[in-house]
């Protein structure tokens, strides 16, 4: 005798980038499975791979997971999670106070939002003729469990490289797709400290995962707000 086939849910979700509506299914215990183990193993490219495939399988194939940005992914993921282990879960949190003492704290998935810096702008002004218009990481370009403010300075500039989408000079504008990453990374090399702060500060105020917490540390009963930020911290 066969055994049961079961039947999964279908749910909705809206992308952030784009306002576009995206069919999705739960994941199922062997796609988590190979997640969890690459998480364990501190597995980057496993992580990354795990993530694309059940993000594009339980999508049915229809996001471009390779090209979407990080935070649509992330995103995406999170709904997923909430639908297959439940909508609240119980990760562990560093206290503030004392920064050795963790807190577990459950976190309700469906209230974690992308949310977009007001100060944030795509457009990165060079000077009075030129300026570059910047595209978002996707997971190809940037580690999902990766600390961006301990990002060392040549991946910085690398991941700068693969997200100029143009650079416009007066009425021209040159498309980066038609450039190689020498050429771009030459021309990023000629940019003066000033235009570096603001692309720095365009990959800071970027769209992300954020939701803020408050936890209590169980050793000082210090209470401390905590926000948490990107995919990685919702696995504490």
């Amino acid at each position: 005798m066969a055994l049961p086939i079961l039947e999964t849910a279908t749910y909705e979700l809206t992308l952030p980038s784009s306002d576009t509506v995206v069919k999705f299914r739960p994941f199922i215990v062997k796609e988590e499975k190979i997640l969890l183990q690459a998480l364990e193993a501190g597995d980057s490219k496993g992580i990354t791979t795990a993530l694309k495939d059940i993000v594009n399988t339980c999508t049915y194939g229809s996001v471009d997971v390779t090209n979407i940005p990080t935070f649509d992914l992330e995103y995406i993921f999170l709904q997923i999670r909430s639908k297959s282990v439940g909508e609240k879960v119980k990760i562990k949190v560093l206290c503030p106070d004392d920064k050795v003492t963790y807190a577990e704290h459950e976190v309700d998935l469906t209230k974690v939002e992308v949310v977009v810096d007001d100060e944030h702008t795509s457009e990165i002004v060079v000077n009075d003729k030129v300026k570059m218009i910047m595209s978002y990481p996707t997971i190809e370009s940037v580690d999902p469990t990766a600390d961006s403010k301990s990002m060392k300075t040549d991946k910085l500039f690398e991941i700068i490289g693969k997200t100029v989408a143009q650079i416009i000079d007066g009425e021209v504008i040159h498309n980066a797709k038609d450039y190689t990453q020498k050429e771009l990374r030459d021309f990023i090399d000629t940019l003066d400290s000033g235009v570096f702060v603001k692309l720095q500060k365009f990959y800071s105020t970027m769209p992300r995962l954020a939701h803020e917490i408050v936890v209590t540390n169980p050793k000082t009963k210090v209470e401390s707000t905590v926000m948490l930020q990107g995919l990685s911290d919702f696995f504490g």
